[in-house]
């Protein structure tokens, strides 16, 4: 058996894709351990891993979250973690490293240390075809002009990770694009753009979506057809006046409406229509399975499991890769979109009832449905990473003792 260890950045997003995955290895007799924040440390010891936190608690995001200040933290980080990083990994020397696509110190380290390793794509894979917001572009050199010191702080980290540091191969700008001889991406072939440029190191896996225990306090068997759900997610805070509004339009068309309000309080909403139950968390899975529309940010987490279940969607992209995401849903015919400022009771009842009335809509996500049942989830990605653990050649050369000290 396998000693493998998961190296991730701090995101939901990012971190639960893993987890059956994790799980399942665990399964299977190997060893896992994983390196991550704090604040998932228990989720994570639950599907069997060994925990190693980071120093210094939760890395907070970069405010803005724009893809020149997102370089900069990267970056940053990278430096920060990596001695902590490689003295916890040559204590328990892996057999094989697992990391974010958005995670340098994990390439790093596996370079550091002669051992193969697998990249986790949680959302599209990148190419020219299908270009990540840290790709080079003209709009990357427009806000970088804009942001100077994010700029500078981005190369002062560069330039230490280099002094310091193996940190060949790491893409001189795309630190949100990492790929390796074996690249694990968590959607379907179906919904992939351009899925036809990408070579066989990608490995389209669909959704890893494991088992999870039924919420008894969530009374499902109470919901009213048609259920329709409207989450925001947990990234971009939704305020009271857009979940409201996204309340009201949708309560004339539902049996039960359903509204999950995160990090808001749901008495902030004010008074709501009897048959609307704001809840600041929701079982997802077992609402989608009872939905007949989704009103979702567009996080691929939240796409793949609407496809996942086969529901229509309504995407309401609130920043990050979720533009991208929701024009995939549109194209695809498996829903609608809408900007954040165009949001009104009358245009979100307007979307949502043609995605109801339609059947074209219904028919698309019934076809997403089967692919991503077909693509075979978090057991295929193990399976993927078993193969390529058994087969990697390891890179055998001395690691110096203290690499911090480099140049």
């Amino acid at each position: 058996m396998s000693t493998i260890a998961f190296l991730n950045i701090g995101m939901h997003g990012h971190v639960n894709p893993t987890l059956p995955v994790v799980a399942e290895l665990v399964r299977r007799g190997h060893t896992v351990t994983y390196r991550t924040s704090p604040a998932f440390r228990a989720a994570i010891e639950a599907a069997g891993a060994k925990v190693y936190l980071y120093p210094g608690g939760d890395p907070p995001l970069p405010d803005p979250p724009t893809p020149v200040t997102l370089l900069e933290s990267l970056a940053r980080t990278t430096v920060r973690l990596l001695p902590a990083v490689l003295d916890d990994l040559r204590r328990g020397r892996p057999d094989l490293i697992v990391h974010d696509s958005s995670c340098p110190w994990g390439a790093v380290a596996a370079r550091e240390l002669g051992v193969p390793a697998a990249s986790s794509f949680t959302t599209f894979a990148f190419n020219r075809h299908v270009p990540s917001p840290t790709s080079g572009s003209w709009d990357l050199l427009a806000m970088a002009r804009k942001q100077p010191r994010s700029v500078q702080g981005y190369l002062r980290s560069r330039w230490a990770l280099h002094r310091r540091f193996d940190a060949r191969g790491l893409p001189v700008l795309d630190l949100l694009n990492i790929r390796r001889p074996l690249n694990l991406v968590y959607t379907s072939p179906a919904f992939q753009p351009a899925v036809e440029h990408f070579d066989g190191s990608y490995r389209f896996v669909g959704p890893s979506i494991g088992a999870r225990p039924v919420d008894p306090s969530f009374e499902t068997d109470r919901l009213r057809d048609p259920v329709l759900y409207a989450s925001l997610g947990t990234v971009f805070n939704a305020g009271p006046e857009l979940l409201r509004t996204f309340a009201l339009a949708l309560a004339p068309l539902g049996g039960t409406v359903i509204v999950s309000t995160g990090q808001t309080d749901p008495e902030a909403l004010g008074p709501l229509p009897a048959n609307v139950l704001p809840l600041r968390f929701v079982p997802q899975p077992q609402v989608l399975a009872r939905a007949a529309l989704f009103v979702t940010h567009g996080g691929m987490n939240s796409v793949n499991e609407a496809m996942y279940a086969g529901v229509p969607m309504l995407v309401v992209p609130q920043g990050a890769d979720q533009p991208m995401i929701a024009r995939r849903v549109v194209e695809l015919g498996a829903g609608l979109s809408i900007r954040t400022q165009d949001v009104a009771t009358g245009s979100v009842r307007s979307l949502a009832r043609h995605l109801l009335h339609e059947p074209g809509f219904r028919t698309a996500a019934t076809a997403l449905k089967a692919a991503q049942h077909d693509a075979g989830g978090y057991r295929r990605a193990a399976d993927e990473l078993e193969r390529y653990a058994r087969t990697a050649d390891r890179v055998r050369r001395p690691v110096p003792a203290d690499p911090s000290r480099r140049g």
